[in-house]
């Protein structure tokens, strides 16, 4: 692709590594349920398109298919045996967090040619991290420490969690807006403080509860960001990530280099669009809820299920939850917050009875 086709400015700003998460982060919009045929398909169109590293897994990552989080199609020796073979020229990525995924788990997925593993713990608890990064960075894997709904700290908090992050091994660090909570002087305070504090690529991964994920990337690249997350057509969680294929063009207009081929890239989104999804993501009035109290998006399924078997406004439950600072992995949290709502509603009406 052209600079001149993509609408690239000469300004120089130099190279940012995208990442794609669609085959891990887009697990979540189908609870986990994409076969062999669609993430081969998908992974061989984005290795044609040069993304540099393709993420799978399920939605919560490595370990993580069970009951509580749901419980995925493939194994995650079979989904990584696929999509290995569908990248011989992108680069394989993974992701797990502590208490879903085990060593044991860290193990298989570097026998099976994980070449870029991030480990990802609550924004205050980088500590979590520690013996897992240790591991990668013996078996001579690229490790990275990512930190989860990170709105919930401030930028000195992430900062001082990203130079512990480091301290244990990790060559890379991030923050995910797991809510798509942010608007962009959030990221650019941020990514800024987490820029000063460390000498490693850092990393934003951006959702679209509020319709500014691609604003938000840019903001974290115009404040030392290297590393973005994108996902084809937005697949993820909740109202979904930001766009891969809007924010490459974009970067490319502003003067930054991805190294990826816009046509094909595309046809990628195309692909995931037709054989990925039922529809793409959309900012639904329960995704701009789930935004707006600061819940984490892979919540929205199970808060829509539980919310209707309790006949309770799913909105006053995403509120609630955002009251209780709930994070990934206190989905059992779900059902005690409908219930309660419930029950006070219960208790009004005899009241007034």
């Amino acid at each position: 692709m052209s600079q001149q086709t993509t609408g690239t400015d000469d300004t120089g700003r130099g190279h940012l590594l995208v990442h794609d998460p669609t085959l891990r982060d887009g697990h979540h919009a189908v609870r986990h349920q994409l076969t062999a045929a669609q993430l081969r398909g998908y992974a061989e169109a984005a290795d044609a398109a040069g993304v540099p590293v393709v993420e799978v897994g399920h939605g919560n990552g490595l370990g993580a298919s069970s009951l509580q989080a749901g419980p995925a199609r493939l194994s995650d020796e079979e989904m990584l045996s696929v999509v290995r073979e569908a990248l011989p020229h992108s680069r394989m990525g993974v992701f797990m967090l502590p208490g879903w995924g085990t060593m044991r788990d860290l193990r298989r997925a570097v026998a099976h040619g994980a070449d870029v593993v991030r480990i990802g713990t609550h924004c205050t608890e980088a500590d979590l991290a520690e013996r897992h990064l240790g591991l990668l960075r013996e078996a001579g894997v690229e490790a990275h420490g990512v930190l989860l709904m990170s709105h919930m700290a401030s930028p000195a908090q992430l900062a001082d969690q990203c130079a512990r992050l480091v301290s244990y091994g990790a060559q890379g660090v991030g923050i995910l807006d797991s809510s798509g909570h942010y608007l962009p002087a959030d990221v650019t305070a941020r990514i800024a403080a987490m820029r000063a504090a460390v000498d490693v690529p850092v990393m934003f991964h951006g959702h679209n509860n509020l319709g500014m994920a691609v604003a938000n990337s840019v903001a974290a690249a115009e404040a030392g960001a290297d590393i973005l997350d994108a996902c084809a057509r937005g697949f993820g969680a909740g109202a979904g990530n930001t766009q891969l294929e809007v924010l490459v063009p974009v970067l490319a207009r502003m003067g930054w280099r991805t190294g990826i081929d816009v046509y094909r890239l595309l046809d990628a989104a195309d692909v995931a669009e037709r054989e990925l999804m039922p529809k793409p993501p959309t900012i639904d009035s329960v995704g701009i809820v789930s935004g707006l109290a600061g819940v984490f998006s892979g919540f929205k399924n199970r808060v829509l299920d539980i919310s209707a078997r309790q006949d309770v406004d799913p909105r006053d439950v995403f509120f609630e939850l955002g009251r209780r600072q709930a994070v990934a992995g206190q989905e059992d949290l779900i059902v005690d917050v409908a219930v309660g709502l419930r029950e006070r509603r219960a208790g009004r009406g005899g009241q007034t009875g």
